[in-house]
């Protein structure tokens, strides 16, 4: 009986010596990406490391921006990266020096094909020497030769053959965007875990002519000349009440169901902030990160603040889901509404909130004050990337509360 036992226990032994080891991705530079036309890709670098309890982190940058994300699941040979805040994952099958998948997103279908490999490379492959320099101003219209074209703002710094700088419309910004001129084409992406954006253009020394992808579900051409003075219309000018309204309202629940209105004791005789909004927005997020921030270092009782959220996550759960993970994330302690849900439409969310003359914009802050009366509706949001004006936008926004809270 021992000789079985002996034989059974050498047995298990050398089993155990011939198993497979467990699969690893290498840590250390990696150059990434997406897939978003036929003909053109999104590229982007990013770093792996590993943190206490073998677990993995990946450092995402776009110029100088650093993305942390530390949600990445591994299992035998595939693995899954979830993006911070946002719903949209990677999931794929690696090998020691690659990694081959999709960036996902499951609400709104859309799967555009990803791509890894090992090893530190720039992040755009430059064949010539720049022949044009586009650092300055740029005076945009996109869509310029359709029905529905819509201006914007190029801001752009070039060093030698590399471009960094952020492009604004009256909604936001596209945020950090890194690139290169190569020869006479400029060429700038961005990928952030919710927002997929390329930038290719013909270049001279006064003009662009190019295409801009959002992931591979849009594509849209642009034009821009320079123009140092350039600017864009006031963000504060945009959005305003309709005729025959005279104040602001909503009746929306919370993550626990309860319904919330403007009506509610807690809002009484106070300035309220009023932020329009989706977890699926990366201004949005700017945005909310910037409010955190502000209303940690500037406490007051008589200063109020609520969000709205206009989810396309396709139920009321999901989107709840989202609302509470950016709450956590961020540090979110103000309510969080669920205004809309299965879209993030802006003309459904206008028949919610018919006392506005349109939402032009996710993010858009209506300004309240102490007798419930509007003061300010702010559209958009000029996050870091923009500098100046996200400076600018910081002493203006904290004059404006100051001003509401001493009346």
């Amino acid at each position: 009986m021992r000789k079985v036992y002996l034989i059974l226990a050498v047995f298990l032994i050398f089993m155990g010596c011939n198993e497979k080891p467990v699969k690893q991705i290498k840590v250390g530079e990696w150059w990434a990406n997406l897939k978003v036309s036929d003909d053109e890709i999104l590229p982007f670098n990013f770093k792996l490391s590993k943190e206490e309890g073998n677990q993995y982190v990946l450092e995402m940058r776009n110029s100088d921006e650093v993305l942390i994300v530390d949600e990445i699941t591994v299992k035998n040979d595939s693995i899954l990266i979830r993006m911070p805040v946002f719903e949209g994952y990677i999931s794929g099958i690696f090998t020691e020096n690659s990694i081959t998948g999709s960036f996902i997103k499951e609400s709104l279908e859309r799967f555009v094909p990803f791509i890894a490999e090992y090893g530190e490379r720039p992040r755009f492959k430059v064949e010539a020497e720049a022949k044009v320099d586009v650092s300055g101003i740029w005076e945009a219209e996109f869509n310029n030769d359709t029905e529905s074209p819509y201006i914007a703002k190029g801001i752009f710094y070039q060093n030698e053959h590399i471009v960094t700088g952020t492009i604004r419309t009256t909604t936001g910004d596209y945020r950090y965007l890194e690139g290169v001129v190569d020869g006479n084409q400029l060429k700038l992406s961005t990928f952030d875990g919710a927002h997929a954006f390329l930038f290719t253009a013909n270049a001279t020394d006064s003009t662009l002519a190019g295409m801009f992808y959002s992931g591979n579900h849009y594509v849209e051409n642009f034009v821009a000349k320079r123009n140092d003075a350039y600017e864009l219309p006031d963000a504060n000018s945009l959005t305003y009440l309709n005729e025959g309204y005279e104040k602001f309202d909503f009746s929306f629940p919370n993550v626990d169901g309860k319904t919330t209105s403007l009506t509610n004791e807690e809002f009484q005789d106070k300035v309220v902030l009023v932020q329009i909004m989706g977890t699926w927005c990366p201004n949005c997020l700017d945005e909310t990160k910037f409010y955190v921030d502000y209303l940690k270092k500037n406490p007051n009782p008589d200063l109020k603040m609520v969000a709205l959220a206009f989810e396309y996550a396709r139920t009321e759960e999901k989107a709840f889901k989202g609302i509470q993970r950016l709450k956590d994330r961020v540090g979110v302690d103000y309510p969080i509404l669920l205004a809309q849900v299965g879209t993030s439409s802006k003309t459904k969310a206008n028949e919610k909130l018919p006392m506005l003359n349109h939402i032009l914009s996710y993010p858009t802050t209506i300004y309240i004050d102490k007798k419930g009366i509007v003061r300010k509706i702010h559209t958009g949001f000029n996050g870091p990337a923009t500098g100046e004006k996200y400076e600018k936008f910081k002493v203006e926004f904290d004059e404006t509360v100051k001003e509401l809270l001493s009346e």
